[in-house]
């Protein structure tokens, strides 16, 4: 598999599709560079995802997980195979915000899905403690199998699956890329952090951006989705009642956005 290397991490990159246009695809936190590789085949181009430092196959620095540490990584990645498009979930959604702050015209089009905070730290305080005791839960634990389990079984994420049973197999796809070294290095730094100085410099951001947000998500809230459509001058939201509603809407979110990154 290719690789980037940077001073401080090597990188793991995998590839699908080709020819124009380039797009690098960032995950969220706790996943991988596999999050989407069901669904980015089905996406014209060639799409360039990544592992983020103490994520899936790249390698976990003791330190270094800020959001301008992973805005170096995906800086690197997008230079090394000539990049103008960014795709990012949740974490990597940020980390787009991130770099484009400074870099306002670094690429040409840009895909936000479930964006999760900008300049504040409003949202990561309400779900402080369960996300911390998700990392302890990690930390505590064997094996990754063992970690799995310990987290699906609690309490409230078993309420959870009783109300939306396909939460389930989503949950345990992305707990299955955990990184049992990086994954709690990531989370205990970000925490504290957020990727936007101020959240008025989007209104700087000429670039043609489509968000995807879905309402009653607290990690994700919908009022951050709805305020990044109304701050950047050329950006398109499209919204979704709940989880169930944005699931069942993915094959219009794949055409969507193949219309999009064309357009």
């Amino acid at each position: 598999m290719p690789e980037v290397v940077l001073p401080d991490v090597t990188l793991h990159v995998e590839i699908d599709g080709e020819g124009d246009p380039v797009m690098v695809v960032a995950h969220g936190i706790t996943n991988s560079c596999r999050e989407l590789a069901l669904l980015t085949p089905f996406v014209p181009g060639t799409k360039v995802r990544f592992c983020f430092r103490g994520h899936g196959h790249s390698t976990s620095p003791k330190s270094g997980y800020k959001f301008a540490d992973f805005a170096r990584d995906m800086r690197a990645v997008a230079d090394a195979y000539g990049a103008r498009m960014a795709v990012g979930t949740s974490l990597g959604a940020g980390v787009i915000g991130t770099i484009i702050q400074d870099e306002p015209e670094r690429f040409d089009r840009i895909v936000l899905l479930l964006p999760a905070t900008l300049d504040t730290l409003d949202s990561k305080t309400q779900n402080r403690d369960a996300v911390l005791r998700t990392v302890e839960l990690v930390e505590s634990s064997s094996s990754k199998e063992e970690a799995i389990e310990r987290i699906m079984n609690e309490p409230s994420r078993l309420a959870n699956y009783a109300k939306a049973p396909w939460q389930r197999d989503i949950d345990y796809q992305w707990l299955s890329q955990i990184n049992m070294d990086g994954t709690p290095r990531a989370i205990r730094e970000l925490i504290d952090d957020t990727p936007l100085r101020d959240r008025r410099d989007l209104k700087r951001i000429q670039t043609p951006t489509l968000i995807i947000g879905r309402r009653g998500d607290p990690i994700h809230p919908a009022e951050v989705a709805e305020e990044i459509a109304e701050l950047m001058p050329n950006a398109e939201l499209l919204m979704f009642d709940d989880g169930e509603d944005l699931y069942v809407a993915i094959p219009r979110i794949v055409s969507r956005v193949s219309e999009f990154v064309l357009s």
